[in-house]
């Protein structure tokens, strides 16, 4: 289980009343959906990249990639992994009401 969605199930059992709330567990499907379509698009590409990579490594396939040109690829990485791990955060709260506008300066 992803930590956004573990992050939601505990906002969740602190306002009891959002279990009931047809949209928010519509949102909690929509966002289950969404990390596993991202895991598996995410897990496609490293398999291309490596038999990509395999290919233009492999006799007599390197040969012709020395021709094109074809250099080997760099595989998938992140910079900063605790960052993109790192829950959002999610309040439910109202939020403070805005200020209204501000009047355009008169020249």
């Amino acid at each position: 289980m992803s930590s956004a969605l573990s992050r939601l199930l505990v906002v969740s059992e602190q306002y009891p009343n959002l279990r009931a709330n047809q949209a928010f567990s519509d949102l909690r499907v929509q966002l289950e959906g969404t990390e596993n379509r991202i895991t598996v698009a995410r897990n496609r590409y490293i398999k291309a990249v490596t038999d990509y990579n395999v290919l233009v490594r492999q006799v007599p396939t390197n040969l012709t990639a020395l021709v094109f040109g074809y250099a080997v690829k760099p595989s998938f990485t992140v910079e900063n992994e605790a960052a993109i791990t790192s829950p959002p955060s999610v309040s439910f709260d109202k939020p403070s009401p805005a200020a209204p506008p501000a009047a355009p300066a008169s020249r």
